[in-house]
């Protein structure tokens, strides 16, 4: 795809934090994303974006009613039409999985279906982890004080709780991901640690004490490697093998650094964002050469890893979403219900198309 010329915006009529890629369907080469919206009085909505074949717009292609507000949603990564969502409804919070409905020339509004609760938790729900390698029968959950692991039935999508752990009483938790180069590996972000679980044990096998990680990633194709972001506004990415220093250290944020991802495809970008409305694409080595030493180098020295900022927005940035279909295409999301797509610079793409995919 060519680059944008400009990003491509989408705007939502509530404020909203959550964003996902849809990616359940490897077959579909088009760029969609679930967006779900957190209003205190109004019903809140879940709207499926796409965006056109040429970049030019996003449209909606779908939009169901959601009965509380969404605080996190993630796309099943083997079926385009499931999702999770962690939801808030007064005091009480709760995690649901739903199927979109499949496509009616029915006048009324499609709703979304339930398929099954993840309703074990008796604390504050942060997300719900999907192994990101493909089919899978299990899922995590993760609340304030503890995380749970789920047996998965694929067929009917029901859970029954298999295991569950505290991260111990001086961790509130934040956040997590799961290894996508090991699936019995879980990390967990606290409030003064990011630790690291065997889920065939649900035993701590490994931690990085850093104060306030907000969020974190595994690097796609290298293991022991990931990165997180925290209230310090700096993105660190870690050698797990190493864990004590991270190995890199990106600064270029002026606040709280809510999010980040490495690229699905191209382990050398990374987007990070956060309450400094700003959404920053880094490139940490050279892309023909898959190095491990940080940053990069031109005949005159070191290159700086950061590539772009991006400043579309006019408030904080709580959701990014890279495009698996399309590698080079992000979307953004601003808590005031602003979304807009953009492409990496077009001589990254060029370098990217250099380097097999995985």
């Amino acid at each position: 795809m060519q680059a944008l010329s400009g990003g491509v915006a989408y705007g939502l009529k509530y404020q909203a934090r959550c964003i996902a890629n849809v990616i359940g369907d490897s077959q579909s080469q088009q760029t969609s994303f679930l967006v779900g919206t957190l209003s205190l009085r109004e019903e809140n909505e879940v709207h499926l974006i796409q965006l056109s074949p040429f970049g030019s717009e996003l449209t909606c292609e779908g939009l169901y009613s959601h009965p509380h507000e969404i605080w996190d949603l993630a796309s099943c990564p083997f079926d385009l039409r499931i999702f999770s969502t962690v939801y808030a409804s007064g005091g009480d919070y709760g995690a649901a999985l739903w199927r979109i409905p499949e496509p009616s020339t029915h006048h009324n509004a499609p709703q979304l279906e339930q398929l099954g609760c993840l309703d074990a938790h008796t604390h504050k729900i942060k997300c719900v982890l999907w192994w990101p390698s493909g089919r899978h029968g299990q899922l995590v959950s993760i609340d304030e004080e503890t995380f749970y692991l789920w047996s998965l039935d694929s067929s009917t999508m029901s859970a029954k709780v298999l295991s569950q752990e505290s991260a111990g009483m001086l961790n509130h938790m934040s956040g997590g991901a799961w290894d996508p180069h090991d699936i019995n590996t879980l990390s967990i972000a606290c409030e003064s640690s990011v630790q690291f679980w065997d889920l065939r044990s649900i035993k701590q096998v490994n931690s990085i004490g850093h104060a306030q990680v907000r969020d974190l990633d595994y690097n796609p194709s290298k293991q022991h490697i990931v990165v997180t972001a925290g209230d310090d506004s700096r993105i660190r990415i870690w050698d797990l093998r190493m864990p004590n220093l991270p190995s890199e250290e990106l600064t270029g944020h002026t606040h709280w650094t809510w999010c980040v991802q490495y690229n699905p495809i191209y382990d050398e970008l990374i987007l990070s964002a956060g309450t400094d409305s700003t959404v920053n694409l880094w490139q940490t080595s050279p892309i023909q050469g898959r190095g491990s030493r940080p940053g990069r180098e031109s005949p005159t020295g070191p290159v700086d890893p950061l590539v772009r900022s991006y400043s579309d927005f006019e408030d904080s940035v709580y959701g990014l979403a890279w495009s698996r279909q399309e590698p080079c295409i992000f979307a953004s999301l601003s808590y005031d219900g602003r979304v807009v797509v953009n492409s990496v610079p077009q001589n990254i793409q060029k370098e990217m198309n250099k380097v097999p995919k995985m």
